[in-house]
């Protein structure tokens, strides 16, 4: 008797395996899924259900491989979308009930179509930080979604794209795709034990994308696995191939700086952190120590200047801020909205140069290692503590967002993968990035990482 509680748990690469060997049908995974969303509906992961185009989509899909014609490696895999990505048949709500009155969307964005193209099931749309602009995952529209690795204790599930992260540790889904502006998709993956993948500025067709800061917005995966994130890349691309090889672990560099990504790091997130070091070391990984000076100008950057992000922000919803309509956002998102108001031309250009410095300085420092780092310095921090005070609140987004958002501002793409838990059991996170544009080079090193990370866990 084929066991489809089972393979609904498997990567969705491992799934479209049981489909091509008969051992299972799409229709009957998302059927088993479908279920599982129901059941955990107060968990407040979907927003938005989509069972009948599920059933479409998985139905043409069972008709595929009965044909012997299935359209990818992962026709008839479900996937879940974070709610700022439009969805035909559903409205988009950036996990804003100011916006969830909209129209519903009659056009899929262009990633989504591409995944649609490729024979892949929408399941729905997932909850998020409200407008996108939190690390932290917490929102009082539609609930906080719920971080399946501690069902006890509510606990962040990352932000923004925190349903995206939950669903697919949740087994709700094999994966979903998040957006990524300072770690939107990183954070989640590492509070939630998934894999995540920050794609390069440009890689996905963002265009049509509900925005927070164009400059850094990238649309990215969340799977169980790396594999599933280098298939998902190509889907969502459209693309029929990929440039993808699993590199030789002797002859990749790291480069691991000590300034900066370890301040304020938690015991459990540096003793994982080591061992993953001293594990890829073992395996032939060169791992070069060097002090990153461009790092602490960052923090001086933002400190002296506020945030790029928070300027294109304002930038995109000044009249919604500054209209009554105000009273109707999360408090908390206004406020960092706000902060982008009080910046000058002066402040904005200054950022603008600093980075224009900053990024080919790294990439001459890099000499073409890969820059590794805690994806977070921190786990996922209790609900409770964050829903109670909101300056305790704005002290630790930013601190779970502080080595993601070194990425975005240097430009680099990245995979975040998970490398152990801490005493509480909750997962912790590594961080491998790129240049921009070297997509390829990372996914192809990620895969060989990967299962040395995992032996080392």
């Amino acid at each position: 008797m084929t066991d489809i509680e089972s393979i609904a748990n498997r990567s969705g690469a491992d799934m479209a395996l049981a489909y091509r060997s008969g051992e299972a049908t799409p229709s009957e995974v998302v059927e088993c899924l479908l279920a599982r969303i129901e059941r955990t509906r107060s968990d407040n992961i979907f927003i938005t259900v989509l069972a009948e185009r599920a059933r479409a989509e998985a139905k043409a899909a069972t008709e595929r491989y009965k044909a012997g014609q299935p359209l990818s490696a992962l026709d008839g895999v479900p996937v879940a979308w974070k709610d700022l990505i439009d969805i035909a048949g559903a409205p988009t709500t950036a996990g804003s009930k100011f916006f969830s009155g909209g129209p519903v969307k009659t056009a899929d964005l262009a990633c989504a179509a591409n995944a649609a193209a490729a024979g892949m099931v929408t399941m729905g749309k997932l909850n998020m930080t409200e407008m996108a602009y939190s690390g932290l995952g917490l929102n009082p529209h539609f609930g906080t979604p719920l971080n399946p690795n501690d069902r006890n204790t509510p606990r962040s599930p990352g932000g923004s794209s925190s349903g995206s992260g939950a669903a697919v540790a949740a087994k709700l889904v094999p994966c979903a795709i998040g957006t990524d502006t300072g770690g939107s998709v990183r954070i989640p993956s590492a509070f939630n034990g998934v894999v995540g993948y920050k794609t390069s500025c440009g890689r996905i067709d963002a265009t049509g994308l509900f925005p927070l800061a164009r400059t850094f917005d990238t649309i990215g995966p969340l799977a169980h696995t790396g594999e599933d994130c280098i298939l998902l890349d190509r889907a969502l691309r459209g693309a029929i191939t990929a440039g993808v090889l699993r590199s030789d672990p002797g002859e990749l560099t790291l480069l691991f700086p000590p300034n900066v990504v370890m301040n304020d790091v938690q015991e459990a997130v540096a003793a994982n952190f080591e061992r993953s070091l001293e594990a890829l070391a073992r395996a032939g990984v060169s791992i070069r120590h060097e002090r990153i000076d461009v790092l602490d100008e960052i923090l001086e950057m933002n400190a002296r200047h506020g945030s790029l992000t928070a300027a294109e922000a304002y930038c995109e919803y000044h009249k919604l801020v500054d209209s009554d309509n105000v009273k109707q956002i999360d408090r908390r998102v206004v406020k960092r909205i706000m902060d982008g108001k009080k910046m000058s031309a002066f402040d904005i250009l200054s950022i603008q140069r600093g980075r224009q410095n900053m990024i080919p300085k790294l990439i001459r420092q890099l000499r073409g290692a890969l820059l590794v780092m805690p994806t977070s310095p921190i786990t996922a921090p209790e609900v409770a503590p964050l829903e109670k005070s909101d300056e305790l609140f704005h002290k630790v987004n930013l601190l779970a967002l502080r080595n993601t958002m070194l990425g975005n501002i240097l430009d680099l793409c990245a995979v975040a993968m998970p490398n152990g838990h801490d005493a509480g059991k909750m997962p912790t996170s590594i961080l491998f990035s790129a240049p921009r544009g070297e997509d390829e080079r990372l996914l192809s090193a990620a895969a060989a990482l990967e299962p040395i990370i995992a032996a080392s866990r």
